[in-house]
């Protein structure tokens, strides 16, 4: 199977550089695979779609302001964007310079913290605080939110609440689980009103969600880590929403990851640790019968995730009339609703 198989041409006019005005207000592209239509709605029909026996599985994951921009010894600039927090003191980050710094080297963040370049692992690197306050304290004081590489202009005071879902609890993604950013408090009170289920798995994106894939055949793709939790209590409520005939619908790709790792052994269990799974067509879901998702980058592994659970083809159909239908694209864009 080949990367270019899941390539397609977007102008440049439609990836959103801005979130709308309200969260909701975006559109919903929705596939109805029964009927193999494509019926343009807006995101604040999705209670229309849904029924008290199905579950909304949401992951809970906030985003840190992982972007810093510091000095090296010489004077010149580099920019430090944190792929994971691994101790108060230690980070595993990737670094951007003219020049890239070298092991043991020091990195200086305004007047408050000297960093010590530590070890390399692969394309990341291990930086250690060696003055100053610990990683959480410095993101919040001088961290800027780390907006994807297509959105072109800098993080502004907006970002650190509108890249960000009204829900997320639990800090250390890197890059928002953008399927949720179109649920705000009063849809999300609409669907309780209904007696639509929720419930909750935690995977921190990684900024390697954004990593072009570099081979040619899909197959030969090696995926990044991310760690995520899969509790008993999500588990339960999968088990619940079967047994009354209800559906699984995941709330993003990362929330389908979640569940289709935990379920990677052949059923649902409880999970907590990195996974690497790579869904492209060919995989076997045991989970999720429905999503909600934005749209994504041309030959990414999002796009073969997608096209793995409706079809490629009936996927770059949708593309192509999301495209010619001028939807917004990617992290602040529109959303599809796929079954």
């Amino acid at each position: 199977m080949k990367v270019s198989d899941f390539q397609f041409d977007l102008p440049e006019h439609l990836i959103a550089q801005r979130p709308l005005p309200e969260r909701s207000a975006s559109r919903l592209l929705h596939i109805d695979r029964a009927s193999d239509q494509r019926i343009d709605r807006q995101f604040a029909d999705l209670p229309d779609l849904l029924t008290d026996k199905d579950l909304l599985v949401f992951n809970n994951t906030r985003v840190i302001p992982a972007r810093l921009f510091g000095r090296k010894a010489s004077g010149g600039a580099v920019e430090i964007l944190i792929e994971r927090l691994i101790e108060p003191r230690r980070a595993l980050v990737q670094l951007r310079a003219n020049r890239k710094p070298v092991q043991g080297s020091e990195l200086k963040v305004d007047d408050i913290a000297c960093l010590e370049v530590a070890q390399r692992e692969g394309q990341f690197w291990h930086l250690t605080i060696r003055d100053g306050p610990d990683w959480p304290e410095l993101l919040d004081q001088r961290g800027h939110m780390p907006l994807p590489p297509y959105i072109e202009r800098a993080d502004e005071g907006m970002d650190r609440d509108r890249y960000q879902t009204v829900y997320g609890q639990v800090p250390g993604a890197v890059a928002a689980p953008t399927a949720g950013l179109h649920f705000d408090q009063a849809l999300l009170e609409r669907l309780d009103r209904q007696g639509v289920g929720r419930a909750w798995c935690t995977l921190h994106v990684g900024a390697g969600t954004f990593q072009p894939v570099r081979v040619d055949q899909v197959e030969d793709h090696q995926m990044h880590a991310e760690w995520l939790v899969v509790d008993s209590t999500l588990t339960e409520r999968v088990a619940e929403t079967r047994a009354r005939g209800g559906r699984v619908i995941a709330v993003g790709t990362t929330a389908v990851r979640a569940l289709e790792t935990a379920a990677d052994g052949g059923r649902l269990e409880p999970f907590c640790g990195d996974s690497r799974l790579f869904i492209y067509p060919g995989f076997q879901f045991r989970v999720v019968d429905a999503m909600i998702t934005n749209f994504h980058l041309s030959g990414s592994t999002l796009l073969m995730l997608v096209s793995a659970f409706a079809g490629r083809e009936r996927i770059l159909a949708a593309y192509a009339h999301a495209i010619e239908a001028q939807y917004r694209f990617f992290s602040y864009g529109d959303a599809m609703y796929i079954e």
